[in-house]
């Protein structure tokens, strides 16, 4: 059994990663202030003897003895990360100083979510991890692109100097229950609009892409790269390589909900990118033939059928 520490434990891949690694048998202590997690998300497993929950923001030290810390705390949604965008960058940069410090004390593996946001609105298509992106530093969705890109500064250089055992995963459009319905992403955003028969909102003409990955894909790609030896350190993208429009994504929850929704454009936000895939090579080399297993269709019914819940519960 590992006593392990996932920050951000209450949010929407948090408590999916509390989940799975107390039926893996450890301990799990969640930490989390509740920015933009919840406790209906964890309340499930609070009766489990060895989940532990704290209520605490990652901007402050904290003191604890563990085996491993998964560091994902960080409000990830546009909307909720440009609700304080002051309080998104000392979330990413302050909490990657005080989980690294905290590891470095313990002598505790850890490992950092970061983000497909690293590489901004790509000039190279799929990116590779070593593309070092093309970020606009004081655009709108900097204090999150630029927070992420400091925190991995941070995890390289505290290995470098200090042999810190990290870890470094970029996250790639994830998707699936627990989502917050109001959370601003596409698929709860069409999901939500599909289940009440609203108009979907297309920005832009629809024909830019993403890539969406279902969260238990990411979870096991999580566990795996924090299983690899300690020479390997990252970054790795996780995410599902096949890429869908945002009309075709649109048009496939249309059709599994049955809605008579009817789609609108609106104009394209700021910085958006126009395309967002990953090489997912490095993944399926170095964490055991990783690559994502559930399909679109699948995940996205069993994602329509918690937002049906929630929604007859309102």
């Amino acid at each position: 059994m590992k006593r392990i520490l996932v920050t951000g434990g209450a949010g929407f891949v948090g408590s999916h990663l509390c989940e799975r690694l107390l039926n893996e048998g450890n301990e799990v202590v969640c930490l989390d202030n509740y920015f933009t997690g919840r406790k209906s998300k964890i309340i499930h497993l609070m009766d489990n003897p060895y989940f532990e929950v704290v209520r605490h923001d990652v901007t402050m030290p904290y003191f604890i003895e563990v085996d491993e810390i998964y560091n994902l705390a960080c409000p990830a949604s546009p909307v909720h990360y440009q609700h304080n965008p002051i309080k998104t960058i000392k979330t990413s940069v302050l909490g990657a100083i005080n989980m690294l410090g905290l590891a470095k004390r313990i002598n505790a593996k850890i490992l950092q979510a970061s983000t497909s946001e690293v590489y901004g609105d790509p000039e190279l298509h799929p990116q590779p991890e070593h593309y070092w992106g093309h970020v606009n530093p004081i655009g709108a969705r900097s204090c999150y692109d630029e927070g992420k890109r400091c925190a991995e500064s941070l995890f390289v250089n505290y290995h470098q100097s200090n042999d810190v055992k990290v870890k470094i995963i970029r996250i790639f459009n994830t998707y699936g229950p627990k989502m917050e319905p109001d959370d601003g992403r596409v698929v709860s955003n069409f999901i939500m609009q599909a289940l009440q028969n609203k108009d979907i909102t297309i920005f832009g003409d629809g024909t830019q892409t993403r890539s969406f990955q279902y969260v238990d894909d990411l979870i096991e790609g999580m566990i795996r790269m924090m299983n690899t030896p300690d020479d390997f350190i990252g970054p790795v993208n996780i995410g599902n390589p096949i890429e869908y429009t945002m009309l075709e994504l649109a048009q496939n929850i249309i059709q599994l909900t049955q809605s008579k929704s009817k789609l609108i454009y609106l104009p394209l936000p700021s910085d958006d990118p126009t395309q967002r895939q990953p090489d997912i090579s490095l993944a399926k080399a170095h964490l055991n033939g990783w690559e994502p297993k559930i399909p679109l269709q699948e995940g996205l019914k069993n994602t329509i059928n918690y937002f049906a819940a929630i929604l007859k519960t309102h």
